[in-house]
């Protein structure tokens, strides 16, 4: 056929060299442009503080979306019922025993001493996280990636330990305090912050608000390379302050749901009259409804809703792998009770359910289907996945985390393998040093107080409330050996007795 007007040919060739274009080589694949990577970190928050786990009085529809829409893992866990022991997982992959850092930086026994309420003194824990550590960050940053960490750090009590010398070449407010400061006039969540790796706002400045501005900005500048961001918000912790408008919501929906003091605390209980780490009296939350708790979780909503828009908006958010996680369980037991983890079992500071289950969710790039995932996971687990997903390598040296991505693009939960924790310290909250492993179904919980075991069975009892020791002692020894296999091998401080204890009531 002979094609004699100009116009129609020059359509003709236009649209054959496009296909032609569009054609190519047999076995070659379309170049990815490597995702970037937001690490969100909460603090404090408990496993049913966000409505999609359970909380029917606390609003967070961001997170839930989020969570409807990536995968989300009902058996999460943090790698200490306690912050700094955690977050240096979160950073290195490795189990707190083998950071060195198994208490709250400094702890309570360098804050407060051996009192005669202990039974035991107990190991010094390491106050910074060891340069000699390989981070996410630096793993990250030898790969190409630009790396910017915004808030809570608590892992070394000096500048030299601080973000910038662990791999982030941009640091926004990440020094050594494990909360928002509030000495020499400074306000906590509010400007001035009293923080030096934070300028102050103008006065009344919300925390909150103030980092996702940044991180927004960070995103908007970061063209050139691909990004992975620590953002780390100091909400839900203690003290708690939130803004007066967003108080006042809760303060009215408390009233309508007619919430009073006495549904929300127990005072009296078994644990209370035993807890021998600290000696002072305890109440126990049992029902969610603190108006100013609440407001500050609202605040979390709502920044990370605003974060996440950023990336919609902006055209990214399928090219991003978004994790959210808390370094803990919430304040359930002490210092005010902030919340209720119920159904699990006490909270901060214990080693049951309620101390290190944790709200853990993962957006993998180009997700956009929910899905629920009970098999459990736990901190470490995030340094080998997020490699993966941003570099298609493996952690260059030995950790304790197992990469998730095949977990979260297939329907395999995976085989069973043992998860560990040792925290050998008292905490504020009313725990006694203890250790735990879980394997399947079944958890057991070594009191190192009382040289105790119990045994539970979480699928069937997640609110960790019928001991099977007695009745499974098989079990309690498999677990038991599987336990003190892993301490002898990884970690080789000991409890020593106190010759001041003073509890004959315990004796």
């Amino acid at each position: 056929m002979k094609i004699n007007n100009p116009i129609i040919t020059i359509v003709f060739l236009l649209f054959f060299v496009a296909s032609y274009s569009q054609k190519k080589p047999v076995g070659t694949k379309s170049k990815k442009n490597p995702p970037n990577v937001i690490f969100i970190i909460a603090d404090d928050l408990g496993y049913t503080d966000l409505g999609t786990y359970g909380s029917d009085f606390y609003e967070t529809p961001n997170l839930d979306n989020l969570a409807n829409t990536a995968v989300k893992f009902t058996s999460g866990y943090s790698n200490c019922p306690v912050c700094s022991p955690s977050r240096a997982s979160f950073q290195t992959g490795k189990y707190p025993v083998n950071t060195g850092i198994t208490d709250w930086i400094k702890g309570r026994k360098a804050e407060n001493g051996t009192t005669s309420n202990d039974r035991w003194i107990v190991p010094d824990t390491e106050y910074d996280m060891k340069l000699s550590e390989i981070t996410i960050a630096e793993a990250l940053q030898n790969k190409g990636y630009k790396t910017a960490f915004l808030g809570k750090w608590h892992l070394g009590e000096t500048e030299a330990f601080w973000p910038e010398n662990q791999g982030y070449d941009i640091n926004i407010g990440g020094w050594s305090a494990g909360g928002p400061h509030t000495v020499n006039g400074s306000k906590a969540y509010f400007s001035p912050y009293g923080n030096p790796r934070l300028k102050d706002g103008p006065a009344g400045e919300y925390l909150p608000e103030r980092l996702t501005n940044e991180a927004i900005a960070i995103l908007k500048s970061q063209t050139d390379k691909p990004l992975f961001m620590c953002l780390s918000y100091y909400l839900v912790h203690t003290k708690l302050e939130a803004k007066d408008e967003d108080i006042a919501i809760f303060k009215q929906k408390r009233e309508k749901v007619g919430i009073t003091e006495a549904q929300e605390f127990v005072n009296s209980a078994p644990w209370m009259a035993t807890a021998s780490g600290n000696g002072k009296s305890y109440k126990e939350r049992i029902k969610q409804g603190n108006p100013t708790y609440s407001a500050m979780i609202k605040a979390l909503d709502d920044n990370v809703g605003r974060l996440i828009n950023h990336l919609k908006q902006s055209g990214t958010y399928d090219n991003t792998l978004i994790i959210f996680v808390s370094d803990n369980g919430g304040l359930a037991t002490a210092e005010g009770s902030s919340t209720s983890n119920l159904p699990l079992a006490k909270g901060k500071g214990w080693m049951y359910e309620g101390g290190i289950r944790v709200p853990f969710i993962i957006k993998p790039p180009q997700c956009n289907k929910g899905k629920v995932i009970d098999t459990p996971v736990s901190g470490v687990d995030f340094f080998p996945t997020i490699l993966d997903y941003a570099t298609s390598s493996s952690p260059a040296a030995p950790i304790d985390g197992l990469n998730l991505k095949s977990i979260l693009e297939t329907s395999n939960g995976g085989q069973d393998r043992p998860l560990f924790w040792h925290y050998p310290h008292y905490s504020n909250q009313g725990g006694n040093p203890s250790s735990a492993v879980r394997l399947g179904d079944f958890k057991l919980i070594h009191d190192l107080e009382l040289d105790d075991y119990a045994l539970y069975n979480l699928k069937s009892d997640i609110g960790e409330t019928k001991n099977l020791a007695t009745t499974m002692p098989e079990k309690v020894n498999e677990l038991k050996a599987m336990l003190n296999n892993w301490i002898v091998k990884t970690y080789d401080k000991k409890l020593e007795p106190n010759p001041k204890w003073n509890r004959s009531d315990l004796k």
